[in-house]
Parts: C-alpha cells; sequence; structure tokens
C-alpha cells in the first residue's frame, strides 16, 4: 500500500494518526498539494490511498477506517453515525472556522461557528459515560474527530468556551503517542499557520449556520428548510403577480429555419462539444455535452431568447481510422454508419438541435483552410521537426492511436502511444519501450517528420486580455476557469496543427500536401462549418461579437482546446470571430464505483437506455438530478431507482396527480373558485420565491441545482394539501366547502407552473401535464418572463381534461436485473481492472500438475485474488457502501477462499474462531 500526504492539510492529519494508531504497514509518500495521484480524478486530491490491487481511497475517513478494518478492528454503527457527522455537520463548519482564523485574521470569531457541533458533542460525551465516543477503546470515530478538530482545540489563542467533556476527551486521545506524532509530521509544530498555503488553495466556504449539529442518515439535498418568513410586503406582491392573469402577447411556437440574430433581441449561439463519430456515446458523454445543452436552449427559447444549437460528430482523425480498419469499411462508411446512430441515440432523448452536422464536409475543408491560410499570412504559424515512430512495414507514420508498448512509467504492456491506461500519464509514443504498430504488429523505428505549429506564445497576450473580459462578464465554470489558468500559469508553447495521417482536412500548403489537420485544430472549426452547412448566413452569427454570445458545452477534459488553442486560432486569423462568451464544463459522470467501457460490457451506453423500458425523460431527470457540476458523480442504479420512486412518483407525480383528481372526483372537472387566505398567500410567496430561484440558477446555467427548486415546490404543495385536507372539507358546510375549493384551485394553478418549469428537463411529461390540465399555451410564455412571475393561469371555471398518473415504480427486482445487465465482466480480479493479468476462472480453464489435490500455481494465482478481493471488501466498508453491495462481494471473497483452501489441499469448511460465540 502506498498513502500520499501533503504537509499542512488537515485531513492528512487523520489518515496519518490512524496509520500511527493501528500500525498498518504502509509507504508513506510527502507530495505537494497540487500533485495528481488519483488518475481518474480532474482535481489534486489528497490524501489518497493506493492498495495493492490498484484501488484507490482518496476520502480520508474511507481511508481511517479502512486502516482500522485492515488491522481487525471493525466499525460499529455508532461509530459509522459519528464519522457521517464529521464529514456532514463538524468539517463544514470547521472549514469555516479555519478559513477565518488562517485567511482572515478573525480568530475571534471562530468560536461562533465551532459552538453548536462543540456544544453537541460534549452532551454526547458526558451523556454517554465513556472514555471515547463509542466505548472503552479508542475508535476509528476518535481518531478522525480528534485530528480533525486539533488544529483549533490545540491552539491556546482560540477561546473556544467550557466543554468540560470535550476536553477531556481531547486530552485522552492527545496521550496516545502516535496522534500527537502524526500532528507533528502535517503541520510542523506551527500551529494554525502550517495550514495556510493549502487553505490558500480551498475555495471559500459557505456558511455552516444553522447546520444539524447530530448524526443523522438524511439526504441533505432532499431535507426540509426551515420556514421562510415574508414580509407583508412581499405577500402583496405575490397576490398582484397571481391576479395579473396570463400574458396576451403572440407567443412564437414554432420556430423559423434559419434562425438568424435579431436586433434588439439577446442572440445566443449554443454549441455542444461534438461527440466522436467512431463510438456509440455513453451516459457521461451525454450529460456531459448534449443533454446539457438541451436543457439550456429549451430553457432559452421559454425565457424568449433568439437562440441557435448547433452540434455535429466529429468523423476526422486516428479514431476514426482505427474504427474502420477493426470493422473492414472505409473510413467514410464509418462515419456515415456511425453519425446516423448518433443521430437516432440524441432523438430518443429528445434532445433538440436546431442542426445535427458533420464535420467531413466542402464546407469544413473551405473554412479550415481559410482560417489556415490567414495564420499564416499573419505570421501565427511556425514549422519544426517532431522525432514519431513509423512502421516501414505498413509505410507510413504511426499516430498514437496506432501504437501500443510498455509505459515507461508503471511497466503496463498495453500502453497507448498518447496516455497509459493504468496510472493515467500522459506518454510520448517515442517513450514507449517495446512499441508495436497496432495495425501490422511490427516493431516502429524513430524517423523525423516536418509539421506546423501554431504559434501560441504569440498570441498569448492576446488570449488573455481576451480571457480577462470574458471570465469576468460571462459565466464560466469553476472548473473552466482553474483548467485555463492551469494551462497559462506556465506559458503557452508552439501546439503542432498537422498529422501524418490519410483521414483528415488537407493541408493546404505546398510543403505539406501530406499531411492533414490535426483533429484538435480541425474539430472545433467544426462549430462553424456546421452551420454554414444549416444556413449560407453563418457569418451573421460566427463573426458578430457584439451582437451575438457564444455558449459552450462541454466535459472538463476539452476546456483547453476551447479556452486556449481555438480562441487563439481565431484571434489569429484576425477576422472578427464570435469567440466564447459563456463555458459550461461538467466534471466527469461514473458508473456505479467504477468507469464506463463499451469492452468490458460495463455501463450503460445511449442505444442500450432504450431498451429498458425507462421511458427518456426518467432517464433525462436523473442524469440531470446528478449532473457532475461542482465534483465527479456516479450513475448508480440503487440511487436511480430511489429518486424515481421517491421524487418523481412519490413526490412530483403525486402532488399534481391529487391536484387534478380534486378537480375532477370534487368539482366536476372544473377549477372551482378561490378565496385566498393568509396561509394561501403565503403558500403563493413561497412558490413565487422558489421559481425565482430557479430563473436565477438556470440563467447561471447551474442545472443541477434548479432542479431542487422544482422537488420543492411540489412538495410544499403535497404538504399544503396535506394540511388542508380538502378531501375532508369537501364533505363539510359551506365553508368548508368553500376552502376545499381553494385548496383544490391553488393546488392545480401549481401544477401547472411545475409543467412550465419541468419542460426543459422532461419535455414529454411537461407536455403531458399541460394536456391533462386542458392548460393554455399561453401559460408557458408568461410564468418564465422578467425574474418569474407566478400567475392564475386555470382561472375558475377552467375544465381540465383526463388526468392519470405520469409514473411507475422502478421495482428492485428489475433494477437487479439491470444492474446485472450492465454490470460487465465484474469478477473478482476485476476490482483491479488495471492490471494486466487476470486470475483464471475457477474451473479446470487450464491444465495443471496437481500432487494429492495441491495445486502449486493455482494456489498462487488463487492467493493474489483473495488478497485483491479482500481489500476491495475492506474498500466497500470504508466508503459505507450499501450492505447488498458489500454482501456480494464478501460472497465472493468466501468462494475464492474455499476454492484456495482445495488447490492448497485444505478443507473448504472455515476453521471455527475463537472468542466468537453463536447465536
Amino acid at each position: 500500500m502506498e498513502l500520499f500526504v501533503s504537509e499542512g492539510n488537515p485531513h492528512c492529519l487523520k489518515v496519518l494518526a490512524a496509520l500511527e494508531v493501528t500500525g498498518v504497514q504502509c509507504s508513506v509518500q510527502y507530495v505537494n498539494h497540487e500533485e495528481r495521484v488519483v488518475p481518474f480524478l480532474s482535481r489534486p486530491t489528497l490524501p489518497a490511498l493506493i492498495l495493492p490491487g490498484g484501488l484507490h481511497l482518496f476520502s480520508s475517513n474511507a481511508i481511517c477506517r479502512y486502516l482500522f478494518e485492515v488491522s481487525g478492528q471493525e466499525s460499529s454503527e455508532l461509530c459509522n453515525q459519528w464519522l457521517e457527522w464529521e464529514a456532514t455537520d463538524l468539517q463544514p463548519a470547521l472549514l469555516q472556522a479555519l478559513y477565518m482564523a488562517v485567511l482572515q485574521g478573525k480568530g475571534s470569531e471562530v468560536s461562533t461557528v465551532l459552538q453548536g457541533p462543540l456544544n453537541f458533542l460534549d452532551q454526547s460525551l458526558s451523556k454517554g459515560g465513556t472514555p471515547y465516543l463509542t466505548g472503552e477503546a479508542v475508535s476509528v470515530a476518535d481518531v478522525v474527530l480528534w485530528a480533525a478538530l486539533y488544529p483549533v482545540l490545540s491552539d491556546s489563542s482560540q477561546a473556544l468556551g467550557e466543554h468540560k467533556s470535550v476536553n477531556g476527551w481531547f486530552d485522552r486521545v492527545a496521550s496516545v503517542h502516535s496522534c500527537l506524532s502524526a500532528a507533528q509530521k502535517v503541520l510542523q509544530g506551527k500551529g494554525l499557520q502550517g495550514m495556510k498555503s493549502y487553505m490558500q488553495r480551498q475555495p471559500a466556504p459557505q456558511s455552516s449556520q444553522g447546520r444539524n449539529t447530530q448524526p443523522c442518515n438524511c439526504n441533505p439535498a432532499e431535507g426540509e428548510e426551515g420556514e421562510r418568513a415574508f414580509s407583508e410586503e412581499e405577500l402583496e406582491a405575490a397576490i398582484l403577480n397571481w391576479s395579473k392573469g396570463l400574458s396576451t402577447s403572440p407567443l412564437a411556437t414554432d420556430r423559423q429555419h434559419p434562425i438568424l440574430p435579431q436586433e434588439g433581441k439577446r442572440n445566443i449561439l449554443l454549441t455542444s462539444a461534438l461527440p466522436y463519430v467512431n463510438n456509440v456515446p455513453h451516459l457521461g458523454n451525454i450529460i456531459g455535452c448534449v443533454l446539457s445543452a438541451d436543457v439550456f436552449s429549451r430553457y432559452g427559447r421559454l425565457r424568449g431568447w433568439n437562440l441557435l444549437f448547433v452540434c455535429g460528430t466529429d468523423e476526422y482523425g486516428t479514431a476514426t481510422e482505427n474504427k474502420a480498419r477493426e470493422e473492414g469499411l472505409t473510413p467514410q462508411l464509418i462515419c456515415d454508419k456511425y453519425h446516423a446512430v448518433h443521430a437516432s441515440i440524441y432523438k430518443w432523448f429528445q434532445i433538440d438541435f436546431d442542426f445535427f452536422g458533420r464535420t467531413t464536409t466542402e464546407k469544413q475543408t473551405e473554412i479550415a483552410q481559410n482560417i489556415f491560410w490567414r495564420l499564416h499570412n499573419n505570421g501565427f504559424l511556425v514549422e519544426d521537426t517532431v522525432e514519431q515512430l513509423r512502421c516501414e512495414h505498413c509505410q507510413r507514420f504511426l499516430a498514437d492511436r496506432f501504437v501500443e508498448g510498455i509505459c515507461p512509467h508503471c511497466k503496463y504492456p498495453e500502453a497507448r502511444g498518447d496516455q497509459c491506461d493504468k496510472c493515467g500519464r500522459l506518454i510520448n509514443a517515442v517513450e514507449l519501450r517495446e512499441p508495436q504498430c497496432k495495425v501490422c504488429r511490427q516493431t516502429p523505428v524513430i524517423c523525423s517528420s516536418k509539421h506546423l505549429f501554431l504559434d501560441l506564445p504569440k498570441l498569448e497576450t492576446q488570449l488573455e486580455q481576451w480571457l480577462e473580459k470574458s471570465t469576468s462578464s460571462g459565466d464560466w465554470t469553476t472548473n473552466a476557469k482553474q483548467i485555463t489558468r492551469s494551462w497559462l500559469r506556465d506559458g503557452l508553447k508552439p501546439r503542432c496543427i498537422t498529422r501524418d495521417l490519410l483521414w483528415g482536412t488537407p493541408v493546404p500548403h505546398p510543403d505539406f500536401t501530406d499531411k492533414v489537420f490535426y483533429v484538435w485544430f480541425d474539430a472545433p472549426i467544426g462549430y462553424l462549418s456546421i452551420t454554414a452547412n444549416y444556413t449560407d448566413e453563418w457569418e451573421k452569427w460566427w463573426k458578430n461579437p457584439h451582437q451575438v454570445e457564444l455558449y459552450n458545452f462541454m466535459a472538463k477534459d476539452n476546456v483547453p482546446f476551447h479556452s486556449v488553442v481555438f480562441p487563439c486560432t481565431l484571434l489569429g486569423a484576425q477576422d472578427n470571430y464570435t469567440l466564447v462568451s459563456h463555458l459550461v464544463a461538467t466534471e466527469y459522470l461514473n458508473y456505479e464505483d467504477t468507469k464506463f467501457s463499451k469492452s468490458r460490457g460495463v455501463g450503460v451506453f445511449g442505444d442500450m437506455a432504450k431498451d429498458t423500458g425507462i421511458p427518456a425523460d426518467v432517464w433525462r431527470f436523473y442524469l440531470l438530478y446528478v449532473r457532475p457540476e461542482g465534483q465527479d458523480s456516479a450513475f448508480s442504479w440503487a440511487d436511480m431507482a430511489l429518486k424515481n420512486n421517491s421524487e418523481l412518483l412519490n413526490n412530483l407525480g403525486n402532488f399534481i396527480n391529487r391536484a387534478g383528481m380534486f378537480v375532477t372526483k370534487f368539482f366536476e372537472g372544473c377549477v372551482p373558485v378561490m378565496e385566498l387566505q393568509q396561509e394561501d398567500k403565503k403558500l403563493l410567496a413561497l412558490v413565487g420565491w422558489e421559481l425565482q430561484q430557479y430563473i436565477q440558477l438556470m440563467d447561471k446555467v447551474k442545472i443541477r441545482d434548479a432542479l431542487k427548486h422544482i422537488l420543492n415546490i411540489s412538495r410544499h404543495g403535497n404538504q399544503y394539501i396535506q394540511v388542508n385536507e380538502p378531501w375532508k372539507n369537501i364533505k363539510g358546510g359551506d365553508t368548508e366547502r368553500q376552502r376545499a375549493g381553494t385548496v383544490t384551485g391553488v393546488s392545480v394553478n401549481i401544477a401547472c407552473l411545475l409543467s412550465v418549469m419541468l419542460s426543459p428537463y422532461m419535455p414529454e411529461v411537461s407536455q403531458t401535464i399541460r394536456d391533462q390540465l386542458n392548460a393554455p399555451q399561453s401559460c408557458v410564455n408568461t410564468m418564465l418572463q422578467g425574474n418569474g412571475t407566478f400567475v392564475c393561469s386555470l382561472c375558475a371555471g377552467h375544465r381540465i381534461g383526463t388526468v392519470s398518473p405520469l409514473f411507475q415504480k422502478l421495482e428492485a427486482d428489475q433494477i437487479e436485473a439491470l444492474k446485472k445487465r450492465f454490470g460487465g465482466q465484474q469478477t473478482p480480479q476485476s476490482a483491479a481492472s488495471s492490471q494486466p493479468a487476470a486470475v483464471p476462472a475457477p474451473a479446470a480453464a487450464v491444465e495443471v500438475v496437481t500432487v494429492n489435490g495441491v495445486d502449486p500455481e493455482k494456489a498462487k494465482q488463487l492467493t493474489q485474488a483473495v488478497a485483491e478481493q479482500g481489500d476491495k471488501v475492506r474498500a466497500l466498508k470504508a466508503q459505507n457502501a450499501e450492505k447488498a453491495v458489500i454482501t456480494a462481494e464478501v460472497a465472493k471473497l468466501l468462494d475464492l477462499k474455499k476454492q484456495l483452501a482445495l488447490a492448497e489441499g485444505k478443507s473448504p469448511e472455515p476453521a471455527p474462531q475463537k472468542g466468537k460465540k453463536k447465536k
């Protein structure tokens, strides 16, 4: 095992203390805060523990729990509750306190921030009657909480009030020499100031005031807020909006093509990163680019913006040549085949492009070559010689993906010419050991080749001036800004724009007629050529920076090409091009606890989603609910079922269905007269406030966060119905019946509002709701104007349509079957999927020599498999995974142990364990 830590990082103090207390043997490496240890994470994340089988743990609490598990000390339920409290309640308060004390010099205010958590901890220790959090001995919970609190409780300058039980507990844990030793290693005796370098790299924390201070198992995102108070003026404003009624202005329901910029309107050109044509997109590709862009484009149209949404397949380059060789087709036929596959998938997901094109067109060649010559004539291209691998047998230079060999860093035998899939490091193809041509398996030779480079250093000043303006005035996601800054930090270097390939846009220069443009020079120009294939007047969008706002949607790996390389290309062309105003980048979406892999059958790919029987709108909802906006997230079947059954079925669908059914059942299908009381006015104000929050977030492209406000409104509606009980009042006298009518009328109008807010997310469900309510079309363009206006759109006497349930429950057996279907070959050794070797199947798949039932070779292999599976089980426990998942992996571990016992000539039944009583 290897543990990576950094000095001054409070989370590293936890894991070093746990390591010292448990005595687990582990190599410790000190690195700087910016070291990227975990290859599949976007940001440097420390501490990180790399297990022998290749698994990574990068949550400090999970690492601590794992170390205690390895040492034979399993976590109790109480212990796990304390760890959850530390992560969800104590940490936010601590981070705010440390930020104030270390960076703002507000040490005197720390006690206010920490008062709540410390009071709770003090009371719990006092009531518990034991010296430590979970009993008579130090547990992982004690080590984690002690290490978390050490920087503030050990600082004598911090007046944190009288907490006798906390102080006594803190001193008892501190008496364990190992803990103080860890603190010395991390803080270097500098106290709070030893954390300054680390804290300067952290984002400013949000206030932790008002958070719960006790362990709980609820999902914070779904928790109820405290009751919001409204002034009389706010209540009057809500009633005024309610009474305005629907807009009478004409609504443009059908788009007139071609869409062109208009004077006096907000003109938005919206692009989604062009997906590679050579493969089928998976759920991560879909949410990272096209689905996020689609939601924002639908929202923009509802807001009345003049918006053009274009996308298409990126069809040139090495990947396409590779795919063509694999399938025995020409590159053009591969492009034709997979372009149709992409178009079909996006249609099923209801991605509403204005135009979905492709890059293998005459317009692409024309525009790319024009930009090339402008760069050349303006002096922004330079020539240089590059060492490359050349296959003499195939008579061609080998592009990165046409060569494989041994990684020079980790010795993985199947590293590509650009990157190693095991260790994640970038590689220059000539660095590979024992390289092979992927086509003929011959050994290539190193040759020199002349190429053209975009002179980025020469454009750097212009780029920085433009970036300063664009990032300050536009909506750039945090990761987009950070990635761009990291490229600029060390100064830009010339970037090669040509490749020795056959399939690509030809370089028009007479000295380079045997080359094509490198895909990352060529592909972004595809936005222009796709628009040019949509309309001959494409320059009104792309050469109109004063009238057009350009939004780029992508995953974070595409950021540098859109924020540095492509803008430099257009700046150097000096042709008044429209540059990106708003760069919206997501983090990565993983699949369960691993990566999507078509070859291994792991994960859901776009062409498979429709075969699951789950409607496209439900897929859209869940992907947007877990959209990786600020950090990587994961698709989980269990969570998808939970969100469908709780949020869609029991919350949103339940409210809308009840509201409509009350109109049908109690009022003969006509909306009743509404006489608003104070309670109703408060609800209108609350719903109006949620609508305004939704609009503010959507305007800033906070798509996931905005969705929560839709669900909040339906929660408010359900509570309103439950408290007022219209099904009882309808049976009472005139006053009670009138009350039932008001509650029903208000509720059905909230349902109408929800249909509008849902439209960008779930277009089909949104339309179904409006059809069931027989809602006037004008409600769509009224509610989302300005800051948001909740009006009475279904007035008394309005007749609604037939109401029926919107959602179906996802059953546990259905989800389990889907999880197995898309889980790939998840054999025990697949936990270390980056390992090139795998343990053979338990059956006699290979002939081996056995003596008296003993099979030494198989025993050796199974010993490794048992160790790796044991690591996987401990890692899952450390991460507090679902019980069913852990149970399944434990069963695999036990089965492997039985096989190992047989291979060693022993009884497969485990020996009775000492000290454990039978229950």
